[in-house]
């Protein structure tokens, strides 16, 4: 994978080069972004650009690292990403029990979320998270020479997933690494990584990619037409990912769906209503059974469908582009219930419970919590 392949971001593609060209590459760098921008596939492009750097253009030596990278097979190339304990790892699990998973989930779309990846490894009922010992492992990968006598790269994807042991255990490689190591973290919420490390790393901010360049992909080599790769391009807005997951209607968006459908209809109807009420319990229990990161990708779905239902009933329909897939659910009749004196304390209500899920709190309780909120909410009227 090189700079080609990359979907825009042609200031960041020119600023990475620049770093090599001069001589100034920094050691500890962070990529920020929504990883459907190209955070992993950027990391790769310059990942080759620095291990295939000591060869002469086009020599043998040159194509077999391309190669070899291409591949994701280059020896003096670690990746680190979240795990859990599966049916197949019992404890202790780290990056290189999954290492042949990782490779097939990359080559097939290095701009797929962290939801899907645990979804390949049969662990997203499970919070993935990079423990101390990984952080053992990238110590002793770190600390040999490198195979090929050029630079050793450590790409660490969604590094937010740090828990405290491995940041501190590998503060000081990124305080003091070995020569000709770089260390690349990418990151879409660079806030919950210590302060110790992010000061120590040259930080790179990835922007939402343009329509106009996920369109052009979309296009390339397919039969989607113009119109159609135009039309997804706006609906991802800026997420490469998400654009693919429309194209295909699958991914997590659909489960979403149906369990939005389902609590906002509960919550409708439980006004009152003792039988709706124990419909909304039973919802939080299935969804409090369910992984932490799929329950923080749910409240963050949610939180945009009730911001396109406030865009439908404001009437500002050019900014509008969903669209469920369940045909008894109307946008149009839902969104009268989506109004200026309520969205603020809905949103706020989403927010909450996503911030006490990721700080562990009892599922159960913070679904069951946010459900009886919604209740109260929907059924507010709208001040004239």
């Amino acid at each position: 994978m090189d700079f080609s392949e990359a979907i825009g971001q042609n200031h960041i593609k020119s600023h990475l080069l620049q770093t090599i060209e001069n001589g100034r590459i920094p050691h500890a760098q962070m990529f920020s972004g929504v990883n459907g921008s190209g955070l992993l596939p950027m990391a790769i492009a310059y990942a080759s650009e620095l291990l295939c750097k000591q060869y002469d253009k086009q020599s043998p030596e040159y194509l077999s690292c391309k190669n070899k990278v291409e591949k994701l097979s280059h020896p003096d190339l670690h990746f680190v990403y979240p795990v859990n304990t599966s049916d197949t790892i019992k404890k202790n699990a780290i990056s290189d029990h999954y290492a042949e998973e990782w490779r097939n989930f990359v080559l097939n779309n290095p701009y797929a979320s962290l939801f899907e990846w645990l979804q390949a490894i049969g662990i997203e009922k499970k919070q993935g998270n990079i423990s101390k010992y990984e952080a053992e492992n990238i110590s002793k990968k770190l600390s040999l020479k490198s195979f090929e006598g050029g630079y050793k790269v450590m790409i660490i994807w969604m590094a937010e997933n740090m828990n405290t042991d491995c940041a501190n255990k590998i503060l000081k490689l990124v305080e003091e690494p070995s020569d000709k190591t770089v260390l690349l973290l990418l990151s879409e919420n660079e806030q919950q990584i210590i302060t110790t490390i992010r000061s120590r790393c040259q930080q790179l901010i990835f922007p939402l990619l343009s329509e106009a360049d996920i369109a052009e992909r979309l296009s390339e080599g397919s039969e989607i037409d113009e119109n159609l790769a135009l039309k997804t391009a706006r609906r991802a807005r800026g997420d490469f990912n998400k654009a693919l997951q429309y194209l295909e209607e699958t991914g997590e968006d659909e489960v979403f769906e149906k369990w939005f459908i389902s609590w906002v209809r509960s919550a409708f109807r439980a006004k009152g209503n003792k039988g709706a009420i124990n419909n909304l319990l039973d919802w939080s229990d299935e969804l409090a059974g369910q992984g932490r990161e799929t329950q923080k990708k749910f409240l963050n779905y949610c939180i945009e469908v009730f911001r396109q239902s406030l865009l439908k009933n404001y009437s500002a329909n050019s900014l509008l582009f969903f669209k469920a897939k369940d045909e008894t659910f109307s946008l149009a009749k839902f969104a009268p219930f989506v109004h200026q004196n309520n969205i603020f304390e809905i949103n706020k209500a989403l927010e909450d419970a996503s911030y006490h899920i990721e700080r562990n709190g009892n599922a159960k309780i913070i679904f069951t919590d946010l459900s009886i909120k919604l209740t109260r909410l929907i059924h507010k009227k709208e001040l004239v």
